[in-house]
């Protein structure tokens, strides 16, 4: 499903060059659970962006499903980030305005999805995530563990094949975080590909596949 070969990603910061990812070489088969973990600027979060096609990299070729983004042009990656593609981070993103079932929808409407058809799918999710009763409540209104739930119904409201993680549990206390966990687990035993990045090596270790990071580069992976 996800190919990267030779990936580097560098910044000019002051006239000097910012090695984020040096020389990154990486496949993910559909359905695997991977987490990246290492410590802040390893080089996780960037090489999070470059999977879900919010930067490019300075060189190298990363295929997903076979299509080599490098060379789509900006509408093209929104297109494919949009279908393929779902994303939980460590703040929520919720619309403060919007209710939990609004914000589930959004993803729906923007897409141009029907409305009797945006219905069906929202309520789906509500159920499928324990929301009914939260749906017509603003974000405000939420715990910290449904907003993440909202959040996660979110990002799998136009049901991608890929799921990125960016510390999803970073704003949750331990029992909740490890109740996202589990909602997140739940969908990869479903098939959906999944890829979590944490510097809490605890969480970290529940993936079957683990890499490590330290100065962009992957200097360990193991395997269970």
């Amino acid at each position: 499903m996800i190919e990267l070969e030779d990936v580097w990603r560098i910044y000019q910061v002051g006239g000097q060059p910012v090695y984020a990812l040096r020389g990154i070489n990486l496949k993910v088969e559909a359905g695997e659970y991977l987490s990246v973990m290492g410590p802040s600027g390893s080089g996780k979060s960037t090489l999070l962006h470059i999977l879900g096609l919010l930067d490019r990299p300075s060189r190298g070729s990363y295929r997903l499903d076979g299509i080599e983004t490098t060379q789509l042009d900006e509408e093209a990656r929104a297109g494919l980030r949009q279908q393929r593609i779902g994303f939980v981070f460590q703040v929520f993103h919720l619309i403060p305005r919007l209710t939990a079932r609004e914000n589930i929808e959004l993803p729906l409407m923007l897409a141009g999805i029907a409305p009797a058809a945006r219905r069906r799918r929202v309520q789906q999710l509500l159920k499928a995530f324990a929301l009914e009763n939260r749906a017509l409540h603003l974000p405000s209104e939420l715990s910290g563990g449904q907003r993440q739930r909202v959040a996660i119904a979110r990002a799998v409201a136009m049901e991608p094949d890929l799921i990125l993680a960016d510390e999803p549990t970073g704003n949750l206390d331990r029992k909740t975080g490890l109740e996202v966990m589990e909602v997140l687990e739940a969908l990869n035993c479903r098939g959906l590909t999944l890829i979590l990045v944490t510097h809490d090596l605890e969480l970290g270790r529940r993936a079957p596949r683990r890499i490590e990071m330290r100065d962009g580069a992957i200097v360990r992976e193991t395997r269970e």
